[in-house]
């Protein structure tokens, strides 16, 4: 019986310590939740989409003076010969009149109008073969109503031989407005303009001026070269073929993230998908071409070969802004990344950090997340009583939520509209009124702290698409190419549940100088 007796205490007490310990469970759970149910729920984002954003490089081709001229100097004959057997004055027609001429040093002046290129010529006329008869005996009638003697003279010359030398001088100007055509061309648009000075034979005292008998001659000479040089430079295919090559060098993936970065091994495709050109500029030392491509860019997750179909023709627009290369980087952030550097930034501080309260919290671990828009700190804290004897303390996770806002000036991504989330005031239970004391300052110090620091990101993607942009550099006696990038500027944020997406910008400068041309 007193063993009966005994198991029944036993059962009892077993069966009351139960009762007693799910009921202090139910106590604990209604008023001190733990932890997996005071965490927030997450809201969950649509993934990143992959996103293309638009490129350009304008690159304005300055081609200096002397090169045109130096080029054009060694491609032009510099002597000519040729015989008017037409000659325009009666007098001499029946003469032949032979020319040889050497052409001199060539300028070449840009001017608003166009691009002038001249050369003077010096040589002389040789009139060989007779005077005309009714031209001698119109002279004749001429000469002797103003002396009888020298009519009578001139009249004696017809049908006589003449074989007689003048000095011929001049200069010929071509004028060029060089443009662009759709077929990836230069049309050189040239007219010349040939000019003789005054001088002549003198034939019984009577000056005869062969201006007029020469200028047909160079004229023929000066349009037949001209309309030479227009049909090579008008089929030359320099222009495309340098925009070909260039265009290949510009579709590719560049390399971004990895190594020390912290980010994934991404890559920037590049994928030009249009071609423009401006109409030449023309200044006194240089004739500008600016040749503009727009690329479409994004970031894959692997290297790739884009296919980049070179386009047939080139589109003419009315002005480019040569010089300068934008190219879009969108630079996608893993969360896991940004919470390696948010963490140390707060772990281990203790607020408030006056010695004399009576409480303190001190956080233990931080980490971030995305929920709807915004984004979610939660901190592991360690609340502690510290004028209590026994130093009681707890442990709770404390959600705090912040909307990201990107500063552009200082590349960072900072969080404002810092407030509890609605979870973490169960969590006070678990702290007690240290908790509800320290928070605040908490608070506070996430507003003043809470910055991730993009700059790491920001000089990896300028570095590395800066060394892709060096390919295209070059520099000799004949062409100097210069390609840099000089900053990335920040411009927008996006993230979903996973990744943070920076939208930047990698600006530089372009231009090409050209100080010695093919030769024609």
């Amino acid at each position: 019986m007193r063993r009966s007796h005994r198991l029944r205490y036993i059962v009892g007490g077993v069966l009351l310590l139960l009762v007693s310990f799910a009921a202090a469970s139910w106590v604990m759970d209604a008023f001190w939740p733990n932890e997996a149910a005071l965490k927030p729920k997450l809201a969950e984002l649509p993934p990143l989409q992959p996103i293309t954003r638009t490129s350009f490089v304008a690159a304005p081709i300055v081609v200096a003076n002397n090169a045109i001229r130096t080029t054009l100097d060694n491609a032009a004959p510099r002597d000519f010969s040729g015989t008017n057997n037409n000659p325009i004055s009666g007098l001499l027609s029946k003469a032949d009149v032979g020319l040889t001429i050497g052409r001199g040093p060539m300028t070449v002046t840009g001017r608003t109008d166009g691009l002038v290129i001249a050369a003077p010529f010096t040589g002389s006329a040789k009139v060989t073969g007779q005077l005309a008869t009714q031209a001698g005996n119109l002279t004749g009638q001429l000469g002797g109503l103003l002396n009888q003697a020298l009519g009578q003279q001139i009249g004696n010359l017809t049908g006589r031989v003449l074989d007689q030398k003048a000095e011929v001088r001049g200069q010929v100007a071509v004028t060029t407005r060089p443009t662009f055509t759709p077929e990836w061309r230069i049309n050189p648009n040239m007219t010349a303009n040939v000019s003789v000075a005054d001088g002549g034979l003198q034939v019984a005292g009577l000056k005869l001026n062969l201006a007029g008998e020469v200028k047909p001659l160079i004229d023929n000479a000066v349009n037949d070269q001209m309309a030479k040089l227009q049909e090579r430079l008008r089929n030359d295919p320099m222009i495309e073929q340098t925009a070909r090559r260039e265009w290949a060098k510009a579709c590719r993936s560049i390399p971004l993230g990895g190594g020390q970065t912290g980010l994934p091994n991404l890559y920037l495709e590049m994928k030009p998908v249009r071609a423009a050109a401006a109409q030449p500029k023309i200044d006194p030392a240089a004739v500008t071409l600016t040749i503009g491509i727009q690329a479409e860019t994004r970031i894959v997750p692997t290297a790739t070969k884009p296919t980049c179909p070179f386009p047939a023709k080139l589109e003419i627009v009315p002005q480019l802004d040569g010089g300068r290369v934008g190219i879009g980087v969108p630079i996608d952030i893993p969360f896991t990344e940004l919470n390696r550097i948010l963490e140390p930034q707060f772990k281990g501080r203790k607020f408030p950090e006056d010695k004399d309260t009576p409480y303190q919290v001190e956080i233990k671990k931080a980490s971030i997340n995305a929920t709807g828009d915004r984004l979610l700190i939660a901190m592991l804290v360690k609340a502690t009583e510290r004028k209590s004897w026994f130093g009681l303390g707890a442990d709770a996770t404390v959600y705090v939520l912040g909307k990201p806002v990107l500063d552009a000036a200082q590349q960072t991504l900072r969080l404002t509209e810092i407030n509890l989330a609605v979870e973490s005031e169960a969590a006070f239970g678990l702290l007690g009124a240290a908790a509800r004391a320290a928070i605040p300052y908490v608070q506070d110090a996430l507003a003043e702290h809470a910055v991730i620091d993009l700059k790491p990101f920001a000089a990896d993607a300028r570095a590395k698409i800066g060394s892709a942009l060096a390919e295209f550099r070059k520099s000799d006696d004949n062409i100097r190419v210069d390609a840099a990038i000089n900053d990335l500027r920040m411009t927008g944020i996006a993230f979903d549940s996973k990744t943070l997406r920076v939208i930047a910008e990698a600006t530089g400068t372009v231009r090409v100088a050209i100080n010695k041309l093919p030769a024609l």
